[in-house]
């Protein structure tokens, strides 16, 4: 993997003048250089994609992740210490029970805004398929992905109703797949906002109030 860049200057290069995510393949890649900079950069989306994928150190240590739980959560503090809006998100999978509450415990903690969450499967020729069995009833695995979906929801939904009434800039993506009269876009959290489509066109940032919202949606009107 290239270096990233360490300044504003060569991100700005880098990416342009309008960066809408910030996926980070691995935390390990999430230095405070690149936090701090992520804060005083303008033009870099305040939304952070940091897949954890297990909540307990046994899994990640099987996973060959070379970071554990309080390592992450400690990059997890910093982010919201330097970008208190950030928008959080994260990838998870399927364990033991054990291990899967550890995940629960891990996914309550941070208050992601969403998250990429799978029932495990075996992946023909991985270590994983050579070594391990598969040894999880599938009702089992759909129990337990129901409930860090149940949580992720409940997150996403609280985080959601701390935004109403606040003002964000929305760049206008796309009509609404509900009604032509209304645009989506996503906020600088990289969280999707609805609102009347009023003289404003595809490609425009507007500056929108969110009036309401679902666990998945801000609803908002553009305001002057």
């Amino acid at each position: 993997m290239e270096s990233l860049p360490d300044n504003e200057q060569e991100l700005e290069m880098l990416f342009g003048e309008d960066i809408k995510s910030g996926r980070i393949s691995h935390p390990k890649d999430i230095s405070d250089d690149l936090i701090e900079t992520i804060a005083e950069t303008p033009n870099i989306c305040n939304s952070i994609h940091l897949p954890v994928q297990s909540g307990n150190n046994e899994v990640l240590k099987r996973m060959k992740r070379f970071y554990t739980r309080e390592w992450y959560l400690d990059r997890i503090a910093l982010i919201k210490k330097l970008i208190p809006d950030c928008g959080l998100s994260t990838d998870i999978i399927g364990e033991t029970e054990e291990e899967h509450q550890d995940t629960v415990s891990l996914m309550k903690e941070v208050g992601y805004d969403y998250a990429f969450m799978f029932m495990y499967s075996e992946r023909p020729d991985t270590l994983a398929a050579k070594k391990l069995d598969d040894d999880v009833e599938v009702k089992v695995k759909n129990r337990r992905l129901q409930e860090i979906i149940e949580v992720q929801q409940a997150s996403s939904l609280a985080n959601n109703k701390k935004d109403l009434g606040k003002i964000f800039s929305v760049l206008v993506e796309a009509v609404s797949k509900r009604s032509k009269s209304q645009f989506s876009g996503r906020t600088d959290q990289n969280k999707v906002m609805v609102f009347e489509t009023n003289d404003a066109k595809i490609g425009d940032y507007v500056r929108v109030r969110a009036l309401s919202c679902t666990a998945a949606t801000m609803i908002g009107e553009i305001v002057e």
